[in-house]
């Protein structure tokens, strides 16, 4: 039998307080985030580290001082391991976080360790950016160096668990609020610079893919919009904005209703951005009712999608040298 190592990819967050700068820090000092050379981007990392660990503190202590992105993953991890035997695969399943731990390095020699025949990189973004898939396999590829053949599942923006998953979930959500009419779908991504997008990043365009497919499984939300939250600095983002479209549904009357459609599991972007900043702004613009529903997560399409994306050998997956 095979054996097969699956990595999972994710971005990681801080497991307490004092790891919020280093956090940060490791999050502006890479070149797919801010592209200026070593030189500048270092320091100007350790500058906006600094300026905003007190901030993100603050929203990580509504969380109870920590990401849960960490755990969310293992369960998910778990529930993927547990998929994959189920079919009859000698698998275990690895993580990998780009920012925090557990790190590339020290997952690859737990993965040597484990001399797979077969590696399986997945990336948890299931729309291709490079500030997030082809950074995390540029990390994995500077630290793996063992045994195994391995693949690559770059995407899968309408991969039909993820779409069923995401579908379930908003329904669940406007179901347990009692169905009220007339709300609108706005689906929340998280947000680019727009050079980013114009240098060839295609990740707004499997947003829209992915909004499209969720949209076609709930006609009883023909009202629907994709808006980007997670602006920071002056460059232009992708638009519109999310706190924009709440805005504007507040002005004609409307409720909402918000799926986080670029994110699998619950993290600092949902659970504050999303349940505590914008679901004040809906109160204050009369955006209501004001719900959100949760990310895939371990749900059982989801994982079942998973399986088949490590199992099947997708036309986006290429073989790394």
């Amino acid at each position: 039998m095979t054996k097969l190592a699956v990595v999972l990819f994710n971005l990681g967050g801080p497991d307490c307080p004092e790891a919020v700068k280093p956090f940060l820090f490791n999050l502006f000092r890479d070149q797919a985030i801010i592209t200026a050379p070593a030189l500048i981007r270092y320091p100007l990392a350790a500058l906006i580290s600094s300026t905003r660990t007190r901030a993100a503190q603050a929203n990580y202590a509504i969380m109870g001082g920590r990401s849960p992105l960490l755990p969310e993953t293992q369960a998910q991890s778990r529930a993927l391991e547990t998929e994959l035997k189920a079919r009859g695969h000698d698998a275990r399943v690895f993580i990998v976080m780009r920012y925090w731990k557990p790190r590339a390095r020290g997952t690859a020699r737990e993965v040597a360790a484990f001399k797979p025949d077969e590696i399986v990189l997945l990336p948890l973004y299931p729309q291709y950016s490079s500030t997030t898939t082809a950074s995390s396999l540029k990390d994995w590829a500077r630290a793996w160096r063992g045994p195994g053949r391995s693949r690559v599942v770059k995407s899968y923006p309408t991969a039909a668990g993820l779409v069923r998953a995401h579908a379930e979930a908003i329904r669940e959500t406007w179901t347990a609020a009692g169905a009220p009419p007339g709300l609108r779908l706005l689906f929340s991504a998280h947000g680019l610079p727009q050079k980013i997008v114009d240098a060839g990043d295609p990740y707004p365009a499997q947003i829209e893919q992915t909004a499209a497919a969720v949209a076609a499984q709930l006609p009883e939300f023909p009202d629907w919009k994709i808006c980007y939250q997670s602006r920071v600095g002056p460059l232009k983002w992708l638009e519109p904005s999310t706190d924009t479209e709440i805005r504007r549904a507040g002005e004609e009357g409307r409720g909402v209703i918000v799926s986080p459609i670029a994110f699998v599991s619950e993290h600092v972007e949902t659970l504050v951005e999303l349940d505590h900043e914008y679901a004040a702004l809906a109160r204050e613009v009369g955006a209501l009712p004001y719900l959100r529903a949760p990310t895939p997560g371990v749900r059982a399409p989801f994982i079942a999608t998973l399986a088949d994306l490590v199992l099947a050998r997708p036309a986006d997956a290429r073989s790394l040298p």
